[in-house]
C-alpha cells in the first residue's frame, strides 16, 4: 500500500514515519506538513520521494492508495472527507475528531466513496492487552465487576512550543482526557463491551489554562461492570495503570506499556509478560494495510472511534449523559 502522510509532529518523527516506512505491505510515498519552510527536509528524514506544501495536493496525489492523518484534532473531518473523495483510504490519529457528529460525517464520506476508515488506537494491538482479553473470555477472573486505569504525564506547553495546539480547545477538543484518556477508554471498550452510562469531574486542578488539567470519569457497561478512568497533566508522578477485579479474581498492569501484568486468583499469583512491539503503530499499521487490501473493517474502525468520541462528549458535557 502507498502512504501518503499528513502532519510532522512529534509522534509521526517517532513512530508512524518509520511504520509506513517498513510495516509490511507498506511503502511511505508522500508527506505534506504545514511548515513550508520544512517540508523537503522533513520528506527525507521520514523517507518519502514525494511532497506537498498543500495537503490537498497529497490526498489527490495519484501515486498514493492510502492517507495516515495525523494532524490536530480540529483538522481531521475535513481532511479525513477529502480523502475519501479522493478515493483514498484513511487512518486517522486519536482522537477520531472533535465530536459525534464530525465522526458521522468522516464515516458517511468513507462508505460512500468505498474505502476504509481505521482510527490509530494502536494498544488495541497490544499482546498484553489480547491476554487480558483471553482472560476474561475463559472466565479465569470470574465476571469482571470493577475496573480502573489511571494515566498522569506531566504536561504543559507554552505559546509557541511545537505542541501548544493540545492546550487550545478548538483545536484539540480538551485536555488530557481527550488527548490520552481516550486511549484508556477505547482499550477498556475493547474489553468490557459498550458503555451504557457515564459520570464525571473535568477539573484544572493545578494549571491555569483552558482546557483541563485533570479529569475522572465513571463509566458502567452494558454488562454490569463499572470502571474509573483517572486522566492528569498536572501530577508529577507518570502512571499507566489498569487493574481488574472480578468475582474470582483480578489482573493488574503496572505500566500497561510494558506488557507486565499479574494475575491473582485466590491466594496464587502469577506474573505474566507481553511486551509490545518495539514500534507500536506497526501491527496498527499492518492490520489496516491488510483490511483495506482485502475489502473489510479494520479491527479498530471509524465506528469504534466514534464510540470513543461520544463517549468523550458525555464525559466533557455539563451534566454528563450518554446515550
Amino acid at each position: 500500500m502507498k502512504w501518503g502522510l499528513i502532519g510532522a509532529g512529534d509522534i509521526v518523527r517517532k513512530r508512524v514515519g518509520e511504520a509506513l516506512r517498513s510495516g509490511h505491505g507498506c511503502e511511505l510515498v508522500a508527506v505534506s506538513r504545514a511548515n513550508g519552510d520544512l517540508l523537503e527536509r522533513f520528506a527525507h528524514d521520514v523517507g518519502a520521494r514525494r511532497w506537498h506544501a498543500d495537503w490537498r495536493d497529497l490526498v489527490r496525489d495519484p501515486h498514493i492508495d492510502a492517507v495516515y492523518v495525523a494532524t490536530p484534532v480540529h483538522l481531521h473531518a475535513e481532511q479525513t472527507i477529502a480523502a475519501a473523495a479522493a478515493g483514498k483510504h484513511v487512518l486517522c490519529e486519536k482522537p477520531m475528531a472533535m465530536n459525534g457528529a464530525e465522526c458521522d460525517r468522516m464515516i458517511a464520506a468513507c462508505r460512500a466513496a468505498g474505502v476504509r476508515l481505521g482510527i490509530a488506537y494502536y494498544r488495541h494491538f497490544y499482546p498484553v492487552v489480547i491476554r487480558i482479553q483471553a482472560l476474561l473470555a475463559a472466565g479465569e477472573i470470574g465476571r469482571p465487576v470493577f475496573a480502573q486505569m489511571i494515566a498522569s504525564e506531566p504536561f504543559n506547553p507554552g505559546p509557541g512550543e511545537p505542541r501548544h495546539w493540545l492546550v487550545m480547545p478548538s483545536q484539540s477538543g480538551g485536555g488530557p482526557m481527550a488527548d490520552f484518556g481516550c486511549h484508556r477508554l477505547e482499550v477498556l471498550v475493547h474489553l468490557l463491551g459498550r458503555v451504557a452510562g457515564v459520570r464525571s469531574v473535568v477539573a484544572n486542578a493545578a494549571l491555569k489554562r483552558d482546557v483541563e488539567d485533570t479529569a475522572a470519569a465513571l463509566l458502567q457497561f452494558e454488562q454490569g461492570t463499572c470502571a474509573m478512568v483517572a486522566v492528569s497533566n498536572a501530577a508529577a508522578e507518570r502512571q499507566d495503570t489498569l487493574d481488574l477485579f472480578g468475582t474470582l479474581g483480578s489482573i493488574h498492569a503496572a505500566s500497561l506499556n510494558s506488557g507486565d501484568i499479574v494475575v491473582r486468583i485466590g491466594a496464587t499469583e502469577r506474573l505474566e509478560s507481553h511486551p509490545p512491539a518495539a514500534n507500536v503503530h506497526v501491527p496498527l499499521v499492518e492490520e489496516f494495510v491488510d483490511a483495506a487490501t482485502n475489502g473489510r473493517d479494520p479491527a479498530v474502525s471509524g465506528e469504534a472511534g466514534r464510540a470513543i468520541a461520544r463517549i468523550q462528549e458525555a464525559i466533557y458535557a455539563d451534566p454528563p449523559s450518554i446515550r
